[in-house]
Order: C-alpha cells, then sequence, then structure tokens
C-alpha cells in the first residue's frame, strides 16, 4: 500500500507520535520505517489526497512536534513512496546525504522573513533625492516636455526602485546574518524587495528576533516587516 512520507529523523530520536493524527479524511496511524541510523515518519497515504487546509496543517502538526524533540528533515506536503519496502530503501540509498542534512540542521529553526516598503513613499523619496527624475516629473506637469518624457521617467524611476531595494534587501540581510548558520533567498513578489529563509541557532533566537525587530524600527513606518517562524527547516532540507 502507498505510503505518505512527513519527515526523515535520526533513529535516537524519541518520535513522541501519540495523539496526532495524520493526512486524509480518516487518517491512518503514524509509524516509522528504520533503515540503520535514519527513520521515517510515515502513514498509509489516502487515495485522494489534496493540498486542503486541514491536511496542510495534519503535516505540519507533525513536523512541529518531531522538532520540539529533536532534529527533522521535514519532507514537503505530498510525498508518496510505493510502500515501506520504497522508503527504506530510499533511507539506505541516501543515508549519507540524509545524515549530513540532519547534522547540518542540528540545533537550528527556519525564519522566514518577507519586507516591503509603501510604494508611494519610495516614489516621493526619489523624485525628492535624484534631481534628473524631479526635473523630468516637473516637465511632464508643465507640459514641456518632450513626447518620450513618460517614458523615459518611468524607465529611471524603475531602475531606481530596483537598485535601492536591492540595497535595502543587502543592508537588512546583513544585519541578521550573524544569527544565520544559513540563508536561502527566493524572488520577491509585489511590493516585496526581500523574502528570506534564516536556518537560525536555537540559542541565537533571542537575538536574530531582536536584530529583527531593531531593524523594522529603524527603517521606518514605510516598511512592512512579516517574519514568520520558528518553522520546521523545509527550505534547508
Amino acid at each position: 500500500m502507498a505510503v505518505y512520507i512527513y519527515s526523515i529523523t535520526g533513529k535516537q530520536h524519541p518520535l513522541h507520535l501519540d495523539g496526532l493524527s495524520g493526512v486524509g479524511e480518516s487518517p491512518a496511524d503514524l509509524r516509522s520505517v528504520t533503515a540503520g541510523p535514519l527513520c521515517a515518519v510515515v502513514s498509509d497515504a489516502p487515495e485522494d489526497l489534496r493540498p486542503k487546509r486541514r491536511d496542510i496543517l495534519a503535516h505540519q502538526e507533525v513536523q512541529e512536534r518531531l522538532m520540539a524533540d529533536g532534529t527533522v528533515l521535514p519532507m514537503r506536503f505530498g510525498l508518496v513512496a510505493e510502500n515501506d519496502e520504497a522508503v527504506q530503501l530510499a533511507l539506505e540509498q541516501n543515508a549519507a546525504d540524509y545524515a549530513d542534512r540532519l547534522q547540518a540542521l542540528e540545533g537550528c529553526v527556519e525564519y522566514h522573513l518577507k519586507a516591503s516598503q509603501d510604494e508611494d513613499a519610495l516614489l516621493r523619496q526619489i523624485l525628492r533625492e535624484l534631481d534628473v527624475a524631479r526635473e523630468l516629473n516637473d516637465e511632464i506637469r508643465d507640459g514641456t516636455a518632450g513626447p518620450d518624457a513618460s517614458l523615459r521617467l518611468g524607465e529611471l524611476v524603475a531602475q531606481e526602485v530596483h537598485a535601492r531595494q536591492e540595497a535595502l534587501a543587502a543592508g537588512v540581510v546583513e544585519a541578521l546574518r550573524p544569527f544565520a548558520r544559513k540563508l536561502e533567498s527566493s524572488q520577491p513578489t509585489g511590493s516585496d524587495f526581500l523574502n528570506m529563509s534564516f536556518l537560525v541557532i536555537v540559542n541565537q533566537e533571542e537575538a536574530f528576533l531582536t536584530s529583527e525587530l531593531s531593524v523594522a524600527h529603524q527603517m521606518g513606518e514605510d516598511f512592512a516587516f512579516r517574519l514568520n517562524g520558528p518553522l520546521p527547516p523545509y527550505s534547508f532540507v
């Protein structure tokens, strides 16, 4: 029977799974599959698995329970193997890689930070500080600009936004880097200029959180910081 895979841990992990529900409308019991020094936490896979909120939360709860008691490699939602034997074989074939990853994640949690700046405030700042942009904007408003002025201004502002946001992101990351073992960057979307995951050493969490609050305060009301964590270290598996 197909099995759903939640996590990989070391064999020494206590695996306190009592009271947890697996994925699916009628969740099967959680169990472990062991191979050498590794364990995989699995359950029978439901036939109609979909990324419903109920199932995503069940998957996440397993990760959080395991993470509270030791190091874990959290699998992405929806990972299914043919049977227990296939899981065991995967553990055996990838034993060295999984062991290295567990060691790299030991004593760490993930924090995910997104940051944005109010677009109107950024535009006002550019027009205030960049003479050529301000002059073009004044000419357009006065009706004295050439036919390509709006295009030139748009291109100029876009370039300046990109440069400033790159600098902002680099500054935030540099302030928080000392408290992270690893970093993982994702492409920002919308008005965000930063989309970054930090693998934070547990005994550095307080310093990391204090520094993040300090950076957000220093940057002011035009900026919005959204910090999520502590999380299972999905971004670093």
